[in-house]
This record gives structure tokens, C-alpha cells and sequence, in this order.
């Protein structure tokens, strides 16, 4: 007996590409000669409802409430004949099956306009005349937006463009507000996601269903499918695992639950997954599952995760596999003008993961107790661009997003250096952490592999409230390293966080002018504001008395718990800063009110910020020389082999360099360019018999030339070849 499985991504997660888990466990299942079936739900949720039929039964939906509406939504109901003819032509542009259409679309007589539209007096100034496109796009996520709002409004608050009902788990410590959500008529969109869900039942006929529930916003729709499925296909076993249950439902005591699932499993899916199906097959006892929650034999509640069985590698884990999904219907949307904040929604990104869990570990407002974080487990550099090479070929899609938790530097080096030497041209980002090892000439080589932005956390910039969280990373750190990605051309977006324990008011308007004079000093391209929240697996959450924060009464009622209410006795009241701080963000995102003083973006009186006005220019300032410490370093050459010329007359050599943009010549000594020009191919970067240490090029340099290494360093000819591929890279 081979059991079927279909892999499910419930509403809502990202219009622009799937949500990678079902992929991972698709290509895990595919290294065992498992077949699987999988379907992103909401994506083909989305596309129905954003058609001419759609729209149309949503008019006819909302015809009996819209009398009791706002008047923005009245005047969507009004044109809805306009956005019934357009509907069609605009998805297959965000689609990329109809780029001309980006002409049309910028005239204003195109597209029906309603609120969203409102902030659209700038557009012209934020993307120039040449950027017909990207106007394009913006302006029809505006038009997207003003259609989000009226589902919202006359159909159902449950709807989200990244989100189905998430208002129902947030905070879910009692599962009754969930099941009588449930138990309540459907209205028009589950109805849709429902005979969605069937069509896909009756194409594969599986035996079992898993449901990935990745956020809040996932679980209603999750729990919705498991009910249709357990009152519809009673002898199909559902199983829902996931980030939400990972971190929400560790303690799980309501059965209730089990109404509408079988099985609950909890961290990596492919271990409990594989012996879900032999347990499903009759090959092993309940006894022998692993991470898995469900009702047992005498009907009560059981967790039973086989110890003797070890987790899978995560070199094992296999290859992820995007087939079964729409990759062509995606919609690439631009929310946020921003260059380095719209790669989150525009653009179809391949999930992959260089490492599993967190190499640093540490940061005691992160979720270091749990496995998805506290097991650090990498893959080799080439299995890693094999996964890579693959992907695109089944494909088809050349951009990659590594969605590490942070990916390690040395990794992200051996797979830069992996994929020029095999010329394989991606384009990619990840995580990171902004710790020294990324020096400037680390930064450069990753761009040249095709890194084009990073993302990672700057937290509280505030040297004390760092050490206390143990993030390992300074505020002259971090402006150093976000300037060295920023001068090697790859975008920089700062995670930012306000309200820590202990936090005060002046630290918070401290944080504030740092993060201002980074964007002033071209450190940063983007960043976030979110408020701190203890979790139960955090060290804040586990220990909060060593960090001065007093958890509130709190009553677990048997199903999620993760978030912690807390108060803060000895900080500012950091609630009251969030508007201001996310006012403030958004505008230096786009280049505009960098001198206004931090204070005067929040409408209550606090003090001006403590901090001088060139801090980061200063820490800039302090960049130490990049060649220190040569001899623990070994040389790149990113170039060609150059051509030799010697003029003996003039006792003179010429270098000659053929590049992309322009060919580079370097003068100098003929002994000096007659030993380059014989021993640059050693260091250079598709030298495959590895790369020789400083400290054995500077011997064998002296030996050869008779001239000091030291000198050669500090020389003009250094400093050029410097400037123009030479890297100093510590391997």
C-alpha cells in the first residue's frame, strides 16, 4: 500500500510566491521515491476572487450591506462595471503575461481610483519618467488594495492580502473563539476556498492531507479545510504542522482540536512526516511517531515523540520541489516604493535554506529553546548549489531568497565563491547578522555571486539594550558592516525594535537619530518597527525577572501559548512611540525629512535625542585598514590573467586587464609586473587546487622579485589592483 499525500498551503501567506514548506517537504519525499501532490490554496483563492466571476458575485454579495457602508466603499460598488472590465488585464500584468499594459494603466482614465489612490501625488517624482513599469505595478497594488478593502468592509473582515482571519489565533489561549468561528455559516470566500479544496481531493485522491500552518493567519483556513475534510472524505487522516504550531501549541491540552485534525506535528516536518505515512501504511505502532500530537486509543490526548529515532541532516533533506505549484501566476506586487522593501512582495523568489537553525544563537529575545532555532546544522557549499542549480532548471526562476534564520558568513563566502567559479548566474538575498566577518571585501565577492540585498536585526540601537539582549553586535558594528554591503552595491534593511525591557524614553529617541543617520550615511535602504514581544520560549519569557519585566496574570486555557503579557516597571511607555516611529521610517525609506530632528515625529513632548549629530560619520571614520592582519588571510583575484608588455628601454612593464566595463593598465617595475602577470592566476578565484595564504605569496613574492611584500602592499600598483577585483578574504 503506498499512502497519497497532498500537501497544503492554507490561506493566506504572499501573492508574489509560494510559502516554501510544502516545496522542502515535497523534495524530501521526492529523495525517498515518495510521490506528493501540492497546492498553495491561497494563491487559487486569490485569483478567484480577483476575476470577472469573482468580483461579480462579490458585487451581488454585497448589494444588501453596502447602504450601511463608508462611502469609499459605495463609490468601489458604483464603479464596479469598471472593475469588472479591468480586473482580467490587470492580474495578468502583475502576472508579467502583459507588460504592455503598463502604459495604459499609468493614464489616469485607466483603472477605477478610490481611497488607496490618495497617496499618489508623488508617484511621478518616486519613479521618473523611465519607470513605466514599476509605476505600473505600484499602481495597481493600489487598485488591488482598494478591492482588499471593500471584501473587507462589505463581505467579511476575515480577508487579507497575507492573511485569512488572523484576528481568531492571535492569542489564542482558548480554542472555543476558534470553533465557534468554525461552526458559524460559511460566507462567500470559504465557500470558494472549499470547492477549491475539493476539486484538488478529487484530482489526487489523497490519503492524507497536511496543512502548513506557517502564521495566526493561516490557522483559520487550516482548521476550516480539516472540518470540510472530516464531514466530506471521512477516511482521509489530516495532519497540521508548521511554524504556528511549533511555537503556539507546545503545550497543547484542549482535544478539541481534533475535530477537525488527526495529527499535530511539531519543529522539522520531514522526520514526523516520514513516520506518519509508515504509520499510516501499518509498517509501525502509533508508539514509534515522532514530534506528533493526536488522540489516542483510549481518547485522550497523547504526545509521543520517539526518542531513538535522530533528526534528519539537514544535508538530507532533499532538493525543494516547486511542481504541482502556479509558478506563473503569481502576482508581483509593489506595496512600498522602496527598492530593497519590495522584494518581499514583488518578484518570484525561490526559498532555500543554507543552513538549518541559527549558527549564533544567543539573542535572548529570539526563540532559542526551540529546534527550528537552537539546532545549527549547515550543508557543504556545493550540495547547497547543486539544490540551487536544480531549482532553477525545474523552474525556470533564477532568483533565490535564503530565508536562513541568519546565514552564516563563512557559508554564504564558500557558496559566493562556489557559484562564480560555475558561472552560475542567480540573483539572491538573505538574512544576516551584522557581525564583523563581513568585511568590505567579503561584501564585494557577494555581489559578484549575485547577492543584491541583505536584511538583518539592529534591534534597539542602543549599545547597552544590545548587550543585554546579547545580540553580539555593536551600533559602530553594524555601521560599519551595513556601509561595506551599501558600497558593494547590495541594499541594506535594518529589523528595529522598540520597547525591550528597561528600555527608556531618551534610548528610544536615541535609537531613533542612530537609525537616522545611518540612512543620512547611506548605511541603510530599509527598515521595520516592531514593538517587543516576550514569548514563552525566549530567554525573556523563561527568566523575565533577570531582565526587570513582570509577567502579568496570565491563564493558559489549553491551546496556544506563546505570547507573554508583560509590563515593563522600570521603561517608558513604548506603546505611545509607535506611530512616530513608523511615520519616521517610512519617510527616510524614501529619502525625505532626514534633517528633521527625531523628537518632532512624535505628537507628545520628549526630549531631543542625547546622541552627537556625526556619530555614524565618525564610527565610518574609524574604519581600521583592510590589511591588517594579512597573514591570516589569503588573496582573490577576481579578474583575467593580464597581458604582459615590457619596455626595456624605459625599463618599464605594462599590465594590461580586459574587463566588462573597461580595460584597466598598470605601470610599474618589469620585475614586479612580470611576477603578477606569471603568478596572478594562482589566487585567482577559479583556481580550483585552493588559495594560497598571504603569508606563503609574500615568501615566495620576496624570493622571486627581491623586493619587500610589505612595500608591494602599500604601493600604488597594490592600491589598484586593490580597487579593481584583488580581495583579501579570510578562508
Amino acid at each position: 500500500m503506498s499512502i497519497k499525500t497532498l500537501l497544503v498551503t492554507p490561506p493566506l501567506t504572499q501573492l508574489n510566491t509560494p510559502y516554501p514548506a510544502t516545496a522542502y517537504l515535497k523534495g524530501f519525499l521526492r529523495e525517498k521515491n515518495i510521490d506528493a501532490f501540492q497546492v498553495d490554496l491561497g494563491l487559487e483563492l486569490v485569483l478567484k476572487i480577483f476575476s470577472e466571476e469573482g468580483l461579480s458575485a462579490l458585487f451581488d454579495e454585497a448589494e444588501e450591506v453596502i447602504g450601511d457602508c463608508s462611502d469609499n466603499v459605495q463609490r468601489i460598488f458604483m464603479l464596479q462595471d469598471d472593475y469588472l472590465e479591468t480586473i482580467t488585464p490587470v492580474v495578468r500584468f502583475l502576472q508579467n503575461k502583459d507588460n504592455t499594459l503598463a502604459h495604459s494603466i499609468c493614464q489616469e482614465n485607466f483603472l477605477p481610483r478610490a481611497k488607496r489612490f490618495q497617496q499618489v501625488n508623488n508617484v511621478d517624482w518616486t519613479f521618473g519618467t523611465m519607470g513605466i513599469n514599476d509605476k505600473a505595478r505600484y499602481l495597481a497594488t493600489l487598485y488591488l488594495e482598494d478591492l482588499g478593502d471593500f471584501i473587507i468592509e462589505a463581505i467579511t473582515e476575515d480577508f487579507g492580502f497575507s492573511r485569512y482571519a488572523e484576528r481568531i489565533a492571535m492569542s489564542a489561549t482558548n480554542f472555543s473563539p476558534i470553533e465557534e468561528a468554525l461552526q458559524q455559516p460559511s460566507h462567500i470566500l470559504d465557500q470558494w476556498l472549499l470547492e477549491i479544496l475539493e476539486e484538488k481531493i478529487q484530482l489526487v485522491n489523497p490519503d492524507l492531507i497536511a496543512l502548513t500552518v506557517p502564521f495566526p493567519g493561516n490557522l483559520y483556513g487550516a482548521l476550516k479545510c480539516g472540518k470540510y475534510i472530516k464531514e466530506n472524505h471521512t477516511d482521509v487522516k489530516v495532519a497540521m504542522g508548521g511554524g504556528y504550531p511549533n511555537t503556539e501549541l507546545r503545550s497543547l491540552q484542549d482535544q478539541r482540536v481534533f475535530q477537525y485534525l488527526d495529527f499535530i506535528t511539531l519543529d522539522d516536518g520531514e522526520g514526523p512526516l516520514i513516520n506518519l505515512l509508515k504509520f499510516l501504511e501499518g509498517k509501525i505502532a502509533s508508539q514509534q511517531l515522532q514530534r506528533t500530537y493526536l488522540i489516542n486509543e483510549e481518547g485522550t490526548l497523547q504526545f509521543i515523540d520517539q526518542k531513538v529515532q535522530s533528526v534528519i541532516p539537514h544535508a538530507e533533506v532533499g532538493t525543494p520541489d516547486y511542481s504541482d505549484l502556479l509558478l506563473d501566476q503569481y502576482l508581483s506586487v509593489i506595496d512600498v516604493a522602496n527598492p530593497m522593501h519590495r522584494l518581499w512582495n514583488d518578484g518570484r523568489w525561490n526559498k532555500l535554506t543554507v543552513a538549518h537553525g541559527c549558527y549564533w544563537k544567543k539573542c535572548t529575545f529570539c526563540d532559542i529553546s526551540l529546534d527550528y532555532i537552537g539546532r545549527y546544522d549547515p550543508a557543504p557549499a556545493n550540495m547547497i548549489v547543486d539544490r540551487i542549480e536544480k531549482i532553477v532548471a525545474e523552474t525556470g526562476q533564477t532568483g533565490f531568497h535564503f530565508v536562513d534564520e541568519a546565514a552564516p558568513p563563512l557559508a554564504l563566502r564558500d557558496i559566493a565563491i562556489e557559484l562564480i567559479r560555475r558561472g552560475t548566474k542567480i540573483t539572491w538575498w538573505g538574512n544576516i547578522r551584522f557581525e564583523k566577518t563581513f568585511t568590505p571585501d567579503l561584501c564585494k565577492l557577494l555581489e559578484l555571486s549575485g547577492c543584491v540585498a541583505v536584511s538583518g536585526g539592529i534591534e534597539v540601537a542602543s549599545d547597552r539594550l544590545l548587550q543585554l539582549m546579547k545580540k553580539g553586535v555593536s551600533v559602530k558594528q553594524a555601521t560599519q558592516v551595513t556601509r561595506a554591503f551599501s558600497e558593494a552595491g547590495i541594499m541594506v534593511h535594518a529589523y528595529l525594535m522598540y520597547g525591550f525591557p528597561t528600555q527608556t524614553t531618551q534610548e528610544t529617541i536615541d535609537s531613533l537619530e542612530v537609525v537616522r543617520q545611518m540612512f543620512s550615511n547611506h548605511c541603510l535602504h530599509s527598515g521595520f518597527w516592531h514593538q517587543f514581544a516576550m514569548t514563552a520560549h525566549a530567554p525573556v519569557g523563561l527568566d523575565p525577572e533577570v531582565y526587570q519585566v513582570e509577567q502579568k496574570d496570565f491563564e493558559f486555557e489549553g491551546f496556544a501559548w506563546n505570547d507573554l503579557p508583560h509590563k515593563d516597571p522600570t521603561g517608558a511607555k513604548h506603546t505611545r512611540f509607535s506611530e512616530g516611529l513608523k511615520a519616521s521610517i517610512f519617510n527616510y525609506m524614501h529619502g525625505v525629512e532626514l534633517d528633521l530632528p527625531v523628537h518632532r515625529w512624535f505628537n507628545f513632548s520628549t526630549s531631543s535625542t542625547s546622541l552627537a549629530p556625526n556619530l555614524i560619520e565618525d564610527y565610518l571614520a574609524e574604519k581600521g585598514k583592510e590589511d591588517h592582519e594579512l597573514s591570516k588571510h589569503s588573496l582573490i583575484w577576481l579578474g583575467k590573467t593580464p597581458m604582459l608588455e615590457i619596455d626595456e628601454e624605459e625599463d618599464f612593464g605594462q599590465l594590461i586587464f580586459i574587463n566588462k566595463k573597461e580595460d584597466l593598465e598598470i605601470e610599474c617595475h618589469p620585475i614586479l609586473a612580470e611576477w603578477i602577470a606569471n603568478n596572478i592566476e594562482t589566487f585567482s578565484i577559479y583556481n580550483e587546487e585552493g588559495f594560497l595564504k598571504i603569508e606563503e605569496i609574500a615568501e615566495a613574492f620576496e624570493e622571486e622579485t627581491g623586493f619587500s611584500f610589505i612595500d608591494f602592499t602599500e604601493s600604488e600598483v597594490w592600491k589598484t589592483l586593490r580597487e579593481n577585483g584583488l580581495l583579501v578574504i579570510r578562508l
